[in-house]
């Protein structure tokens, strides 16, 4: 009899002909094309493409922000296609972190209450966990700027409070849309090094959405996607950026993120 417990454990992620098709008035636009995907547990995945590929729509698609037209979608052992609206919404808040480009701060909040946020809106009952937020934010290098608003911090600091406000939940999945799409190389260097780190040390599955293939490199795995279809898969080749000494002594905030 087979041990149980050696079982390989199912993809966390398992798409099927997941296809998108918009419709306006007469015109009918595929931007997904029968996707099918499996994505491990606790593995950074990559998926890249230009403008126009479907990154966007499968990021949606997977983070449960909107239906597939066609399609199967199986989310941590959940088809989501088989949920109504309530019942996604639910399960996406227990089990799914965004990370996006544009950060998406609260400005009348601090880094802190950005955090806290997340926490209260997932309606989760037991209180939030002190020890976990303080190993996270010493991972972020953000313990000495929780206290300051976003306009007081700089592009990377914001992008660092945004990946602690979707990890506090200790979701299942991380979803990160253009992560560093906003920020310079230097910073953008350590927000990658940063979320590598933290999918190796909290076993977190990755999913990145990217158009830069030098980033999309660090992960493990890398799928190509053009015209709503994946075109190609590859593994990772790029050595992970060396953390910076970013974080406390950081006392005023650089220069605003390029706009894309």
């Amino acid at each position: 009899m087979t041990d149980v417990s050696t079982r390989p454990l199912p993809p966390i992620i398992v798409t099927e002909n997941l296809t998108k098709v918009y419709t306006s008035g007469r015109v009918r636009v595929a931007a997904l094309r029968g996707v099918s995907i499996e994505v491990e547990r606790g593995e950074f995945l990559a998926i890249v493409g230009p403008s126009g590929s479907g990154k966007s729509t499968l990021f949606y698609l997977l983070g449960g922000l909107t239906r597939a037209t066609h399609g199967k979608l199986i989310i941590d052992g959940v088809d989501f296609a088989a949920l109504d609206d309530a019942e996604r919404t639910r399960l996406r808040k227990h089990r799914i972190g965004f990370v996006f480009q544009r950060f998406n701060l609260l400005p009348t909040l601090s880094a802190m209450g950005n955090i806290e946020i997340a926490y209260v809106v997932s309606h989760r009952k037991e209180p939030m966990d002190l020890k976990f937020l303080d190993h996270l934010t010493s991972l972020l290098s953000i313990q000495e700027r929780l206290k300051h608003r976003p306009a007081e911090l700089s592009g990377g600091e914001q992008q660092r409070v945004a990946i602690a406000r979707a990890l506090i939940t200790r979701p299942a999945i991380v979803l990160a849309d253009e992560p560093t799409g906003n920020l310079d190389s230097k910073n953008s260097d350590a927000v990658l090094a940063m979320l590598l780190k933290l999918n190796r040390e909290l076993g977190q599955t990755t999913l990145m959405i990217t158009h830069n293939p030098d980033a999309a490199a660090i992960a493990d795995r890398i799928l190509h996607l053009r015209d709503g279809e994946i075109v190609g898969e590859e593994k990772g080749a790029r050595a992970a950026p060396a953390l910076p000494g970013f974080g406390s002594s950081a006392s005023a905030p650089e220069s605003p993120p390029a706009a894309d």
